[in-house]
This record gives C-alpha cells, structure tokens and sequence, in this order.
C-alpha cells in the first residue's frame, strides 16, 4: 500500500453530502423498507486464504520487475485458471516516479462476463519496494515483505473464486487484481506527484480489460488482514460513493460485525479507487484498516518490515470475506 497521502476535501464539501443525504434519509425513514431475502453463502476457508497469502509472501517482495514478482505472477494465475477458464490477464509498461520503467500485470477474475449487471472487487498484488516508514532508517530502501499491504486482499480473492466458481454468483462479478500500486514516490524523492502510486488502477481505468465494461459499483480491499481491525468510513468513498458505502456498512452491522466496521468518518486516501472514481467513473468505495493511534493513521506495520506473516489473522480474513459474499449474493 502506498504512502497515502490526504486528499483535502473541504468541510463545507462534506457538509452538503451529509445534508442532502440526511434528506434523503429522512423520508425513507417514514416508508417501509424491504427486508432482504436471506441467503445462504459459501463457507470461506480461511485456511486456505492463509495460505494463498503466505505463498505469495514466501516469493519475497513482489516489486515489479523482479524474479519474485513474476514467479508470483505465474502463481497467482495459474491457482485461478486451475478455479475458471475466465482469466484476463492486462499486460502493460507504467513509468515510474523516477523514470524506471516497470512491466506491469493486472489478472482479472470475471463470473457471468456476459451479463451487463456487475459488480467488482478489487485489491492490488504488488509490494513495495521501500520500507521508509520502518523504524530503523537503514531499512528505509528495503523492499517490505507486503503481508498485509497487497497479499491479503489477493488471499481473500483467490478463496472467493474458488467459491464462486462452486456456486455461481447471480450477478456479473469480477475480482482485479491490480499491479504497479506501490510503486509510488518515497519521502527522500521529494516528489510532489501524488500520482506516482496506483499506477495499475490508472492504467485499466483509461483501458478497461474489456471495451465499454462497466458496473454498478466497486469495492477495493487494502489491508484486511491484521488483527482486531478498524475499518472506518474513509472520506474519498464517502464523497464518490457514500450510497454504496453506508450499504456495505449496514450489512456489515446486520451480520455482526458493527465492532470492526465503523461508523467514524476518516481522512480521504489516495488508493486505487480514487482512480477507478475520477477516470473510469464507477462508484468505488475502499475497505481500508484506519488506526488512529499511529501516527499514520494506518496498520501499525504500514510499509515497515513487519508487515509479515505474524500480523496475519484468519479471523480477519474470514470476516472480511464473509461480508463480500454476502454482498455478492444478496445482489441482484
């Protein structure tokens, strides 16, 4: 995950969405709400979501252009071919912050691609190649093991095609898997080029894998893998997304898990659906751990070298998961 910088949205931006929606809310307030329909999901493993993720640290950091990156690569494809013959893989060069140019891979998973009503879930599988928020300065230029940053979204979406291609979901879906995301400038580069990082997303945004695709809305993951998260109602989705935010977050509440899926209105990101929002224009909100006793407001471990298996929790990765297939198999 990037060094994200704050996107400065005014007060009085954020003071007009929540009115109007507070209007909005008020008169479904006084109509009667439909009741879902229960469903019955899958049962996510998250063993094997462990494991996924455990393998892609186990090749060192996947920093584009190196060995580690496309023997991930070859992984990661080769577990999703061996689930569906839908694979599109979107080969691309992006330039970097400082000019290096990098051989980028998005693998892109698709469900029912004939149909026009979709829905996508997102995280990127790519580390970064410098630790400049670790404690000790020496390993400032080392690349991070990328544990939770990057491998544990893809952990989770390698599991779900498994379960999706069991049970077909009764929507379009499609899982990407964004490369090129943590890229971006580090601190000593004293580069002012917010937009060096998330350099895949902005490639597919401007050249979708398929001509004219499009959804209903998006969801990018982003560090959902520690312990005892906090996911809060991060501002760039509030202000691009808020309908599909508060959804999600009501069904979160609605199956239990209200402790992690938190109400509080954080500062925007600039993540991967920032791109998708601006360029692409799909509604896309980011499913983002916020800790507000770092510093950083990020995962303890953010871009350190701890960001490492020990710091990967299966009950984490199960609830994170068992939202998505609710949500996937509540749409239709």
């Amino acid at each position: 995950m990037k060094n994200k910088a704050i996107i400065i949205i005014s007060s009085f931006l954020i003071l007009i969405i929540f009115s109007c929606n507070h209007d909005k809310k008020k008169t479904a307030d006084n109509t009667s709400q439909p009741v879902k329909p229960k469903v019955i999901i899958p049962v996510f493993n998250a063993d094997t979501a462990y494991k996924f993720v455990a393998k892609q640290v186990s090749f060192g950091s996947r920093v584009p252009n190196s060995k580690a990156h496309d023997k991930c690569a070859d992984y990661i494809i080769n577990i999703l071919k061996d689930y569906t013959k839908n694979v599109t893989i979107q080969e691309y060069v992006a330039t970097a912050f400082d000019g290096t140019r990098l051989k980028g891979k998005n693998i892109i998973v698709s469900f029912n691609p004939d149909t026009n009503n979709r829905i996508f879930i997102a995280s990127h599988w790519d580390s970064r190649p410098f630790a400049d928020y670790d404690p000790d300065e020496k390993m400032h230029k080392t690349p991070i093991p990328g544990a939770n940053d990057g491998g544990s979204g893809v952990g989770i979406l390698m599991e779900l095609t498994r379960l999706l291609s069991a049970k077909n979901p009764p929507i379009g879906v499609d899982f990407i898997l964004f490369d090129v995301e943590d890229y971006g400038a580090p601190s000593w580069a004293k580069s002012d080029n917010e937009d060096s990082y998330c350099l895949g997303s902005q490639y597919w945004s401007n050249n979708p894998h398929k001509p004219g695709y499009n959804a209903k809305y998006g969801i990018l993951l982003d560090m959902v893998g520690a312990p005892n998260p906090t996911f809060s109602m991060e501002a760039t989705s509030m202000y691009y997304a808020p309908d599909i935010m508060r959804n999600v977050w009501e069904t979160a509440k609605r199956i239990g898990y209200a402790k992690y899926f938190v109400t509080d209105q954080t500062s925007g990101l600039i993540d991967d659906h920032l791109y998708i929002n601006k360029i692409k224009r799909i509604p896309t909100i980011d499913i983002v751990h916020h800790d507000n006793t770092t510093k950083t407001g990020f995962y303890p471990f953010w871009h350190t070298m701890k960001d490492d298996m020990t710091n990967i929790d299966k009950n984490t990765l199960t609830l994170v998961a068992n939202l998505l297939l609710t949500v996937i198999y509540e749409e239709n």
